[in-house]
């Protein structure tokens, strides 16, 4: 399959921007409703929804598709990311996707944080992953080839009763991204599999997550998103083995009191703006999930035969779980790097 076969045309003026105007893969494929998920940051989330809902309202205008996302406290399991689903014919969902992603990289390049190869986490039902594989990896392999971008299959996670989702991370350019979605959603059409719609973004009501009672993260699954280091299979007040990042070394937690237990651990210095982000804003959003209160020990003030930095962690149980795997999670990240 060559880019004309795609609907691909090369981007405008010199300049980024892709311009995609792909058709379905058949006729019977475009008159029919479908849908897509996949995932984005509570930040990301805010920016897509606009003020007053005014970019998700544009969003749905321009394309013909619905747009839906997950409350903010509704997470994909094992990561601190919300879910969106956009509905609606072959078309208008690729329409959507396009206006979204491409929305997002601008937002990356104002605050100056854009990375040339981005990532986009699709979520797709284990039944229907095969498809994408194909026999012997070989479609997977070609839909890497042909669009250039990055694709990879998180292993099928067994820890949440109920729980039947993979997600399939495609990193690149907004323009290799574009074609390699396209690729993917002209799979899942054609899988008698897929299921054509769902009624809610987050259709994990009846799932059962009781490895983390409470705690909308845990680190069991980390890997599903980074495809990172997994800093424990038991869990719940797991070390974080083979972090390259952090040290295994934590106090025991603190008495309970007014504001709840402590815990404190170290994260090596050059990670440590990873976690704390522009102007604060990793930080302040890890806080804002979790509900717990962080505090970072100043610049020469390590844990004790180390060169890592103090992190504690004051909160609930729960709060410090959460917290805990959401700055795990953005240490790997960095260290991918």
């Amino acid at each position: 399959m060559d880019s004309a076969d795609l609907g691909y045309s090369s981007p405008r003026d010199g300049g980024s921007k892709p311009s995609f105007h792909p058709d379905s893969p058949s006729a019977d494929d475009k008159e029919k409703t479908t849908h897509i998920r996949f995932l984005v940051s509570n930040t990301s989330a805010g920016s897509i929804i606009g003020k007053g809902g005014s970019t998700i309202t544009d969003f749905q205008s321009q394309s013909g598709a619905r747009i839906q996302l997950s409350r903010n406290h509704e997470f994909f399991p094992g990561t601190p990311d919300r879910i969106i689903m956009l509905s609606g014919g072959f078309n208008e969902i690729f329409k959507a996707m396009e206006l979204i992603l491409e929305k997002l990289l601008n937002e990356d390049e104002e605050n100056h944080e854009a990375d040339t190869r981005m990532k986009v986490r699709l979520i797709v039902p284990n039944s229907s992953c095969g498809a994408i594989i194909g026999k012997g990896g070989s479609t997977i392999k070609s839909f890497i080839e042909e669009s250039q971008a990055d694709i990879k299959i998180s292993p099928q996670d067994n820890n949440y009763a109920g729980f039947t989702d993979r997600l399939v991370t495609v990193t690149g350019s907004l323009e290799e991204q574009l074609r390699a979605i396209y690729l993917i959603m002209s799979k899942l059409a054609e899988d008698a599999h897929y299921p054509q719609s769902l009624n809610s973004p987050f259709p994990y009501g009846g799932a059962n997550f009781s490895a983390f009672p409470a705690a909308p993260v845990g680190y069991v699954i980390p890997s599903m998103s980074y495809n990172a280091t997994n800093y424990g299979p038991n869990g719940i007040g797991g070390r974080h083995t083979g972090s390259k990042g952090a040290t295994s070394a934590r106090s025991p937690a603190g008495t309970a009191d007014a504001q709840g237990s402590s815990v404190t651990f170290g994260v090596a210095d050059e990670h440590i703006g990873a976690v704390v982000g522009r102007g604060g804003r990793n930080i302040m959003e890890i806080t804002q999930i979790s509900g717990a209160k962080i505090k970072i020990s100043d610049r020469g003030d390590f844990m004790s035969g180390t060169s890592d930095r103090k992190v504690t962690i004051t909160g609930a149980p729960e709060a410090i779980r959460t917290a805990e795997a959401l700055i795990m999670q953005r240490v790997s990240a960095n260290t991918e790097r």
